[in-house]
């Protein structure tokens, strides 16, 4: 059975089975543990913070209280566990003093309480907690700089749990000896419960030095507080073996493969061949794109394992080393430099969208292309290049009208890529 539907509505579709598969709706009341003997205080950060909490709420029979804390406009009511919002992706007061309150919770707890740990993509700037003698002006300096030099999200995370007073396992042995049970949904290349979030929950395997070398690797000059702390704090996080997290339980709810099977499925369903990539594709998007474009023209033509209908799914996150002044996060960044490449390749389409929601600091989720792509953006007098030049895809969709809105989707399985490749029946 061939491809008969409008790429448009078939790349959404895929899109909305990948989101389906990481609603914590759906995935996270089955693994509920029984209640405990004596106390469950629910705590937790990140996009997907507030429907977590919520699922916990309609399924919860015990005692139960908490606070999370999710970005600004990622609330959902919940009635026994306070949600808070904050700034993402760099931090603010909110954060900070939802980040104290929390630490603040899980004091003085004993064996029979249960701490219910709720971790979701962007918690790590959600829980923004200095260190000691580091403010958090200093913090939202230096996260600015991590997130404009093109540094992993791996390499973000060893600075950041080097400079908070929460993360990197300390609210786990802060609340020692209740257990710890943490649910989490990743966003993070290779699932490492270590970098999602930035591990508050489990023991860290980087180091001060490894926070260093990350700040000399991309040439940071880091504030002075900042470098104090990195050159001269004895205080580690929690590492493997640490007596004060044995107790701490980690279950994966929602993870970018599970989305991308999801979507690979409805593929199958619609007589198109699905081709999962990887779901942990790492690099600069523009790079990734050339890649991608390559795969996407070879199958068009015939040349590719996989002959046409086939769609080229891959998740991950890349990264945008910012040289420009434009607007636009790095799935726009992709699909413009995809579409770029390209070149109006017959048959073939793209969608490509953070799955918070959220592409980047814009209001899209991302965006999409087709073969026309480039072609309408010069009629408009619009200069692909020179806008992926300024990395200004933002302003480039925007104008086309081809911006991805979604709105806040409360999961966040990271980045969600389908190339629709329906091919031109010519060689070359």
């Amino acid at each position: 059975m061939g491809f008969s539907g409008e790429p448009a509505e078939f790349l959404r579709h895929l899109l909305n089975a990948a989101l389906a598969a990481a609603d914590p709706a759906k995935m996270l009341p089955p693994e509920l543990p029984p209640p405990p003997t004596g106390r469950t205080i629910v705590v937790g950060a990140g996009k997907a913070a507030a429907k977590m909490a919520r699922a916990i709420e309609d399924h919860w029979r015990g005692d139960l209280s908490g606070l999370v804390v999710t970005r600004y406009g990622h609330a959902l009511p919940c009635k026994r566990i306070e949600v808070v919002e904050a700034a993402h992706p760099v931090p603010d007061t909110a954060g900070e003093h939802a980040a104290r309150r929390i630490l603040d919770l899980v004091q003085g707890l004993t064996t029979d309480d249960l701490v219910i740990a709720l971790i979701s993509g962007g918690a790590s700037a959600l829980l923004a907690l200095p260190a000691p003698n580091v403010t958090l002006g200093e913090k939202q300096a230096i996260t600015r700089e991590l997130l404009r030099c093109g540094a992993t999200i791996s390499e973000i995370n060893a600075v950041r749990k080097h400079l908070s007073a929460i993360k990197g396992g300390r609210l786990a042995a802060a609340a020692a000896p209740a257990r710890i049970v943490t649910f989490a949904v990743s966003d993070v290349p290779g699932d490492d419960p270590a970098v999602i979030g930035s591990g508050p929950t489990v023991p860290d395997p980087t180091t001060f030095a490894d926070a260093r070398r990350v700040l000399t690797k991309y040439g940071i000059d880091p504030p002075r507080g900042v470098a104090r702390r990195l050159h001269t704090a004895t205080d580690e996080t929690p590492k493997p073996g640490d007596s004060r997290l044995e107790r701490s339980r980690y279950t994966l709810i929602a993870t970018p493969r599970m989305a991308l099977e999801a979507a690979a499925a409805e593929a199958t369903k619609a007589g198109v061949t699905p081709v999962i990539l990887g779901d942990a594709i790492e690099g600069e998007a523009r790079e990734v794109a050339l890649i991608q474009a390559a795969l996407a023209r070879q199958a068009a033509k015939g040349r590719f394992s996989t002959p046409p209908p086939c769609v080229l799914l891959s998740g991950g996150e890349t990264t945008v080393t910012v040289r420009g002044r434009g607007r636009g996060g790095r799935n726009a960044e992709f699909l413009l430099a995809l579409a770029l490449a390209l070149n109006g390749e017959e048959g073939v389409y793209a969608l490509a969208a953070d799955t918070d929601g959220i592409d980047g600091t814009e209001n899209n989720a991302g965006a999409m292309i087709g073969p026309d792509t480039i072609g309408r953006a010069r009629q408009k007098g619009i200069d692909p290049g020179a806008r992926l030049a300024d990395n200004d895809a933002w302003t480039a969709f925007d104008a086309l009208g081809d911006l991805l809105i979604t709105g806040p989707t409360l999961t966040n399985v990271n980045d969600f890529r389908a190339i629709l490749v329906l091919g031109s029946g010519q060689e070359e």
